[in-house]
């Protein structure tokens, strides 16, 4: 089973997050029917796939849109930028000016505004943009942590079935906890997380149990990732790469759409293992859902999409033979690249490094990756192309203690 328990088994420090964030927002509990579209961002204008999901979601064409240009650096180009997108995919937006960084106008008037969260309320969803996703619980809650008046708009039309779409920052205010001012990923792993200042509360729209990041494959957010989920106790996480979106209906059925996909990190069995007062853990299951997959969240049923094939056996030819090895963990969709070598290979371990300087003089400690092919693990190829979904490689991160000089000559 690719994830134990209903709803995942919600750690005990991630509910008692949900449920103080209900009870700050003095919001009575309710299932939300509408659909959330997490975009790992960087998301092109020419993704038709991305763009149309969401005006349909939203009610088709002509469906009204509020834009939040909350998190982003210039929220009036932000935001007429992606009014342009979602009408030239049919959508009917509107900008709503709650942002610190807009000019002429106050943030906390326009979230407390009476006829746009009316607007809003109406709409048949909602879009937040890039950006700081400080910015966004900045605006959107108050300063004792229960909502602004457009918040309630929003999860109203979320609970009666409307859409909440969000890019980067967008895709992480939708869990509880998300990161804030977070340290470089290598600095996640050698010196740890600082959790106050580092972790902050997120909106909480996909639920309690569940950890959400972005620009992660191309980022290699996974090393921070993995900290932050065991600091806050969550089981289940989903990094979603750019381009690329996790379509999440009632808070339970899943579909990834876009350019690449979604790596899920399982804790379920995981427990840390430092050395030496450095990071480390170990029974970490990694699945990979590819473009058209599909997961249940609270089964784990998962379908792998229409253009998978059955998955690889026992006795099936290898693509790949020796030993198997990657000098930089953290690079640009490295993880990805070496699990996929492993699905396919004669090996049943793969390794990953990750260092930092390599002219520091200093003692230093650097960390490996072992990837391990399990009885559980699972591998579908697709038919048209080299992509794979996979299920549960084990993942056991490991400090290397090392000492390493540049020479200059």
């Amino acid at each position: 089973m690719l994830l134990p328990g209903a709803a995942f088994g919600v750690e005990a420090a991630a509910a008692a997050a949900a449920t103080a964030v209900a009870a700050a927002s003095s919001e009575p509990a309710a299932a939300p029917a509408g659909t959330l579209v997490i975009v790992g961002g960087a998301l092109r204008a020419d993704n038709a796939d991305v763009w149309s999901r969401i005006v349909a979601l939203s009610g088709g064409p002509g469906a009204r849109i509020a834009v939040l240009p909350t998190a982003a650096g210039n929220p009036a180009r932000s935001g007429e930028q992606i009014a342009a997108a979602l009408r030239r995919y049919g959508a009917d937006p509107f900008i709503a000016p709650i942002a610190p960084r807009m000019a002429g106008s106050d943030y906390r008037q326009a979230a407390e505004d009476a006829a746009l969260a009316q607007r809003i309320r109406e709409a048949g969803g909602v879009y937040f943009a890039g950006g700081d996703q400080g910015r966004i619980t900045q605006a959107l809650l108050r300063a004792d942590g229960s909502r602004t008046a457009a918040l309630k708009a929003m999860w109203d039309m979320y609970r009666r079935g409307g859409m909440v779409a969000g890019t980067s920052a967008g895709a992480a205010i939708m869990s509880t906890t998300m990161f804030d001012d977070a340290p470089p990923v290598w600095d996640a792993l050698r010196r740890g997380l600082q959790p106050e200042k580092s972790l902050s509360p997120g909106l909480g729209f996909i639920g309690g149990g569940v950890f959400i990041d972005q620009h992660f494959l191309i980022r290699g957010r996974l090393a921070r990732m993995v900290p932050a989920m065991m600091n806050k106790g969550y089981r289940v996480g989903f990094g979603v790469d750019e381009n690329s979106a996790l379509v999440v209906r009632q808070q339970r059925q899943a579909e990834v759409i876009g350019y690449k996909g979604v790596l899920m990190v399982d804790l379920s069995e995981a427990a840390a293992a430092p050395v030496a007062g450095a990071f480390g853990a170990r029974a970490v299951k990694l699945s990979y859902l590819d473009h058209g997959d599909q997961l249940d969240l609270a089964t784990g049923v998962h379908k792998p999409g229409p253009d998978k094939e059955a998955a690889i056996a026992a006795g099936d030819p290898p693509s790949n033979k020796g030993p198997l090895y990657s000098n930089d963990i953290l690079g640009n969709n490295a993880v990805l690249d070496l699990m996929e070598r492993l699905v396919d290979s004669d090996q049943q371990e793969a390794f990953g490094l990750a260092s930092g300087d390599p002219r520091s003089t200093a003692p230093e400690t650097a960390f490996g990756f072992r990837f391990t092919r399990t009885p559980q693990t699972l591998a579908y190829p697709s038919s048209t192309s080299s992509a794979y979904s996979i299920r549960d490689v084990r993942l056991d991160i490991v400090p290397l203690p090392m000492r390493r000089e540049l020479q200059t000559r």
